[in-house]
């Protein structure tokens, strides 16, 4: 099954974030409208949900590509996605809260503060809970529709 390896790879790709976002938004529709407890994330929400499955899809073309030369395991591709999404992520929840303070008259130009102790921790666990998935499941998805 030669034909279209970059689609099945896109494909394969966006298949464990696409399940993990509809676990995590049934789980949050729940809780915001049945327990009725206030937490709008609707601000933050449309970056995971548009653009995670499709950078997952595309890391995974690029996947499919590099393997017809030389290659990392995928384990390490898939790791090596927190280094592109973190930025992004980052950027989104900055400017997402420079509006929001925008809107309610007040300029945020102050500096985000961090916690660098817990940030380290956040990217250590971000990097093992990438390997870990990209090693399997999406390696999984990779050999079911012949890409691998």
């Amino acid at each position: 099954m030669n034909t279209h390896p970059y689609v099945r790879g896109y494909m394969a790709g966006i298949v464990v974030p696409t399940i993990f976002l509809l676990l995590v938004m049934t789980g949050y529709f729940f809780w915001r409208f049945v327990m009725q407890v206030p937490v709008p994330i609707e601000r933050v929400i449309a970056f995971p949900m548009a653009a995670v499955p499709n950078l997952w899809g595309l890391w995974n073309m690029l996947y499919v590509r590099l393997r017809q030369g030389r290659h990392l395991p995928i384990g390490v591709h898939g790791m090596l996605l927190v280094f592109v999404l973190s930025p992004l992520g980052v950027a989104t929840a900055t400017a997402a809260h420079f509006l929001a303070a925008s809107e309610s008259g007040i300029t945020y130009f102050g500096m985000v503060h961090v916690n660098y102790g817990l940030a380290v921790l956040a990217l250590c666990a971000a990097l093992t809970v990438y390997y870990l998935v990209w090693k399997y499941f999406v390696n999984f998805f990779n050999e079911l529709l012949g890409v691998a």
